[in-house]
């Protein structure tokens, strides 16, 4: 039998999504109590069945929770006071720290809680974001299962709950810091007026550093010249009145590694003398 899903909220992600389960003939249901219009709008653009929150809890299968990560444990909570049916899965499907959704995990027992996470932009026009799960095995497995032969490409990651939301945390902290960044590059260099020369040094670079694991050591063993050169990028920004506590929270990183210029390492040791610096 194909389950019934509820799905809350359906922002632009999550309207996209339910869009997918809808062509695959998969009954979703919305609550529109306290919704704006504009979610009203994307529901019914997507095929969404509005009831309340009682009856999608009673009906589903799954409930899957995409909403602000700020308001997930109240979600959850409502959710919980509804009663969902013996054998249901809840997703946490928001991006929240392990200690957050193994919490909510123990006050949803018995219903067995499943943490996710979209890493990707919405599914349309041919884009194909990647929903990561973990927790126990079978359900993950159920869940991911909803997804084939849709855009959303559903991965498995492992049976612990937490696993899911660090990779998308630690992964959106490098992709939207490296956006920080990249601003504050830019506006440093369109103050003095080298943003030309800044763009054609970065466009010789096209490879992420993310996927280069090698530079890890290879940073901490420049750390010891490269803290203070950062600093004064840092000493730089302020200059021209661009917020500067991201560059020097990096000097401040390098300055850890110092004392390891003279011991070569590998990566786990560098990330080792990294995390024990600071205790």
């Amino acid at each position: 039998m194909t389950p019934v899903v509820t799905l809350l909220h359906p922002g632009s992600m999550g309207a996209a999504i339910g869009a997918q389960l809808r062509a695959r003939g998969v009954t979703v249901l919305w609550c529109p109590e306290g919704r704006s219009g504009a979610t009203r709008r994307r529901a019914d653009e997507a095929g969404l069945e509005g009831v309340s929150l009682g009856e999608a809890v009673r009906r589903s299968d799954i409930v899957l929770s995409l909403c602000a990560p700020v308001g997930a444990e109240e979600v959850a909570e409502r959710v919980t006071a509804h009663g969902l049916a013996e054998g249901a899965v809840f997703v946490e499907a928001n991006p929240l720290t392990p200690d957050r959704v193994a919490a909510i995990a123990a006050r949803m027992r018995p219903t067995t809680v499943v943490d996710g996470a979209v890493v990707g932009s919405p599914p349309v026009g041919g884009k194909s974001p990647l929903l990561y799960l973990s927790g126990p095995s079978a359900a993950a497995g159920h869940v991911a299962g909803l997804f084939d032969g849709t855009d959303v490409e559903a991965r498995v990651v492992g049976e612990e709950i937490g696993q899911a939301s660090v990779l998308k945390l630690i992964y959106s902290a490098y992709q939207k810091t490296s956006r920080v960044l990249a601003a504050l590059a830019y506006g440093a260099a369109d103050a003095y007026g080298v943003t030309d020369e800044l763009l054609d040094v970065a466009g010789r670079r096209t490879r992420s550093y993310l996927v280069e694991t090698g530079y890890i050591p290879k940073t901490a063993a420049r750390a010891w010249r490269w803290a203070p050169e950062v600093a004064d990028a840092a000493n730089l920004l302020t200059a021209v009145g661009l917020p500067a506590d991201t560059v020097r929270a990096a000097a401040e990183t390098l300055e850890r590694w110092s004392p390891e210029v003279e011991r070569p390492l590998d990566v786990t040791e560098a990330l080792r003398a990294l995390r024990d610096a600071g205790t």
